[in-house]
């Protein structure tokens, strides 16, 4: 059993897979070819925004939106703790200072209410200028945008939708990648969208914007590349990655559909057992992970590992308790629920190939443990 299955989805659409990877070997293009360009249209009609911008990472996919505006030294960057690296990465690469926001204890998205405590607690210190948020769409659900847009309008301050987890989610049927100033994900390979390597994009409304990004993402480039109107990086996505996503990104819709039906299995097998993922209404996760809670969570997990099952422990520490990260602002009040998740949760297989055979299995398993502990 695999915690996500990548090979049943390679052998789907294999032969397209490897026509396409030979059509740009054959070819040569191997850096910014036609498949980017395609790629980059194709997922922005998929996810209704004006501009997509592809580049290298899901990393960089962070950090050039604040690279562009001009965001670094002296200025705030709020962001939750309860999430990977990256998003608080950027920020301290860029210059500026992640200020680290507790999670909600259902959708363990960022906490809104403590968000405007903590940009009311900077402005009060004086000491950093509150510029930007980074809400993260956890493990694939969209963080509450509606109430975000109003924070960020009413503070004046630049919303990056962290959507490395979540393309193929919806909320208020937008879709994940469509909200704040700019978005920006990762095609890591065990992503919903994921290409055969590395590989993120940049989601926006905004051409201006759009055109800075794309001179970031090429060494700051004006006319050409010999022509540095900017401090830039070298992130471009690889041709022959963006071949790779066309052919997955066709799919993604049927495989979201998928994701759907698996994860109502699991709540409707686990519910009475174990606290099973929320879902907010008129939102659909895109399934990233499928997180349960139990206060016997790494006896359950050993219990699952001697019965052939996988899981995994997303996320074993908060950002604001980690080494690098010790030393930055917290929200006042402090985190408590990026601090106690760490205790209870657990996510278990999900893709859009788990059997149903396979799942049965995994719940059962799952309920006998609990049931030996009644």
């Amino acid at each position: 059993m695999h915690f996500i299955d990548l090979g049943a989805q390679r052998e789907r659409i294999s032969g397209k897979l490897d026509a396409a990877i030979a059509k740009v070997v054959r070819e040569g293009k191997y850096i910014l070819g036609p498949e980017v360009t395609e790629f980059e249209k194709r997922l922005a009609d998929y996810v209704g925004v004006e501009h997509v911008i592809a580049c290298a990472n899901g990393t960089d996919a962070l950090l050039m939106p604040l690279m562009a505006k001009g965001i670094g030294p002296g200025d705030a960057v709020f962001c939750p703790s309860f999430t990977f690296a990256a998003t608080a990465e950027v920020v301290a690469l860029a210059g500026a200072e992640p200020v680290f926001i507790d999670v909600d204890p259902d959708t363990y998205n960022i906490n809104v209410e403590q968000l405007e405590a903590a940009i009311a607690a900077v402005r009060a210190e004086g000491r950093l200028q509150p510029k930007a948020i980074i809400p993260v769409d956890l493990f694939g659900l969209a963080a509450n945008y509606t109430s975000l847009s109003a924070v960020a309008a009413r503070e004046g301050l630049f919303v990056i939708e962290d959507a490395a987890q979540s393309i193929g989610g919806k909320r208020d049927n937008a879709m994940c990648g469509a909200f704040g100033d700019v978005a920006a994900t990762s095609f890591y390979p065990a992503k919903p969208l994921g290409c055969y390597g590395d590989g993120g994009a940049m989601f926006t409304n905004d051409g201006a914007l759009a055109e800075v990004l794309r001179s970031v993402l090429f060494h700051g480039k004006g006319e050409t590349q010999y022509d540095n109107v900017r401090i830039g990086l070298n992130s471009r996505l690889d041709t022959i990655q963006a071949a790779i996503l066309i052919e997955k990104l066709a799919i993604l819709e049927d495989e979201m559909e998928a994701r759907q039906v698996v994860a109502k299995r699991y709540a409707n097998g686990l519910k009475d057992v174990v606290k099973v993922a929320h879902m907010p209404e008129g939102s659909r996760s895109a399934w990233a992970q499928y997180a349960i809670e139990t206060r016997n969570r790494d006896a359950l997990k050993a219990h699952l590992q001697a019965n052939g099952i996988p899981s995994v422990i997303y996320y074993v520490k908060p950002l604001h308790l980690q080494v690098a990260y010790e030393r930055y602002m917290r929200a006042p009040g402090g985190l408590p629920v990026s601090e106690t998740l760490p205790q209870n949760i657990l996510c278990l297989p999900m893709h859009p190939y788990l059997s149903e055979a396979d799942q049965d299995r995994i719940i059962g398993t799952i309920r006998e443990f609990h049931e030996k502990r009644a």
